[in-house]
């Protein structure tokens, strides 16, 4: 297993960010989540990125020292169900490599539009992540193409520039929440977390509906679980990555599970409270907090947005709901 990255690999992943044109995101404090919430809370707003979530910052440092390692790369493919495929397009575009990109079927028509406005040839293949990610791994041999992984300690230094910005920006925070795909946003937390030295406590979000990553923490070892959760694709995995859990074990004091209305409800908190929009991921760690209010009185927390991509007839329906 590999370490996760410093506090000195954090800065350097910070400064090809910002060479690229990404400032920090906001972090806010609103009043009116604050009232709702009944504790202060802190939103790193990652729906501000140009592409609208977190996963643009863990691209630009992984094809960087993609450049660098393997130089004779033409051509790169990776699965997704949307923002890390928005993330290596728009990164392997900035190299002058090709790039294929794997979804399921039933993806979302405007992340996959999005993938191909930045240069992605999109494949549909499978019913899950897992079924396309595995689609993508033959497609690499078959076509030599270097397979971008999910999980990986340069996409760890990437999105932990998030963190670094959150952590040293906000006042000091007793918790934070963040959701989990397949872990490099909660990875990358915790080694700034470790890195600065704070005693922030990191909890972990999970969809009810897509509980691998829940079950395989309290049995402390990997287990697979369907996911069929409706909203909150960008956590949608049925499996674990064997070196995140791992990590996850060591430095998360839990994970929460929250369920698809829950998940809806905080989405349209968010945009009653703060006007942003979040998609079921961006929204699920705020889905969190508000389940576990009463515990959380008086404290200070934070929740990572981690994106705003969702399609517009489905945030439509989600804000018609009562």
């Amino acid at each position: 297993m590999e370490s996760l990255p410093t506090l000195a690999d954090l800065e350097a992943a910070t400064t090809l960010v910002r060479a690229a044109g990404l400032p920090a995101t906001p972090q806010f404090s609103w009043p009116l989540l604050n009232t709702r919430a009944g504790c202060e809370v802190w939103v790193k707003h990652e729906n501000h990125t140009p592409l609208g979530a977190f996963k643009v910052r863990g691209g630009l440092v992984y094809f960087d020292w993609l450049g660098r390692a393997l130089p004779g790369v033409r051509g790169v493919i990776a699965a997704t169900r949307g923002n890390h495929g928005q993330s290596v397009a728009f990164a392997a575009r900035r190299h002058g490599l090709r790039v294929v990109i794997v979804v399921p079927h039933g993806n979302s028509t405007e992340k996959n539009a999005a993938m191909r406005a930045l240069g992605a040839e999109l494949v549909e293949h499978g019913a899950d992540f897992q079924a396309a990610l595995d689609h993508a791994r033959g497609l690499a041999a078959a076509q030599s193409l270097h397979l971008v992984p999910s999980f990986d300690r340069r996409l760890v230094a990437g999105v932990g520039t998030l963190a670094l910005e959150f952590l040293r920006g906000a006042p000091p925070l007793d918790t934070v929440y963040v959701p989990i795909g397949l872990g490099s946003g909660i990875c990358g937390l915790m080694a700034v977390r470790d890195a600065l030295g704070l005693a922030t406590k990191i909890v972990g979000v999970v969809s009810a509906r897509a509980p691998a990553y829940a079950l395989s923490f309290v049995a402390d070892r990997a287990i697979e679980h369907e996911a069929t959760t409706r909203i909150a694709d960008g956590v949608a995995c049925r499996a674990t990555n064997a070196d995140a859990l791992r990590h996850i074990r060591h430095g998360v004091e839990r994970i929460v599970a929250v369920d698809d209305d829950a998940v809806e409800a905080a989405m349209r908190v968010l945009f009653s409270d703060t006007h942003n929009v979040a998609e079921g991921a961006g929204a699920i760690a705020l889905a969190a907090v508000l389940q576990e209010r009463t515990a959380l009185a008086g404290r200070r927390v934070g929740v990572v947005l981690t994106g705003g991509n969702v399609d517009r007839a489905t945030f439509a329906r989600v804000l018609a709901a009562p």
